[in-house]
């Protein structure tokens, strides 16, 4: 059984630009992804689906050797519902604020369909640019690059699909966003390694 424990990591990396082992999962399918609802910093439980996505997390997790892992996860219900059934082979799973949902501000809650569309060449990140007092690009990457220079070791990070998306382009550069999968990383795991990226799924 996982004991949950609240902190952050404090030991930084080299220079910041050589990373520890990291594999990095989405939280299932929630009911507002479903909806097709902004989430943010709000909450919505998993789906049946999104339950069997933990699952199927879980399941390539076990093939692997993760002696030496640290576990840090979102705390957001839906990230730690998901942590509990995919990792239930950890010891401890810490959380860490800076692995939340980008904030969308006045649009938490919301409709994607009766939201102003994006525009430019990622209409899709741009829409989360547009939010009313959202949080924006910049300051979602500015803590997530604090936390991942802040790791000390190999680590399973369980979090959330914009955020993932910062971390990997931090780790891996653009490249890491170049063949998006089709569910976001739902029911996936990215394995980060030596400056490279690979789905597993």
């Amino acid at each position: 059984k996982s004991v949950w424990g609240f902190g952050f990591a404090r030991a930084k990396v080299g220079s910041g630009m050589t990373y520890p082992d990291l594999y990095i999962l989405r939280h299932g399918e929630t009911r507002w992804n479903h909806e097709n609802r902004m989430q943010g910093w709000l909450n919505s439980p998993l789906t049946p689906k999104g339950k069997m996505d933990a699952a199927r997390q879980g399941e390539i997790l076990s093939h692997i050797d993760l002696t030496g892992f640290a576990f840090w996860c979102s705390p957001s219900g839906r990230a730690v519902q998901t942590a509990g059934i995919a990792c239930a082979m950890a010891d401890e799973i810490q959380t860490d604020r800076r692995l939340r949902e980008i904030g969308v501000g006045d649009w938490a809650g919301a409709l994607r369909d009766d939201l102003p569309a994006g525009t430019g060449p990622d209409p899709y990140m741009a829409q989360y640019e547009m939010a009313p007092n959202g949080e924006g690009i910049a300051a979602l990457t500015e803590r997530c690059q604090a936390f991942v220079d802040d790791l000390n070791g190999p680590a399973v990070l369980i979090t959330h699909g914009i955020t993932s998306r910062v971390i990997r382009s931090i780790v891996v550069g653009p490249d890491a966003l170049a063949k998006p999968s089709i569910h976001g990383g739902q029911g996936c795991v990215y394995h980060l390694q030596g400056g490279g990226q690979k789905l597993l799924e």
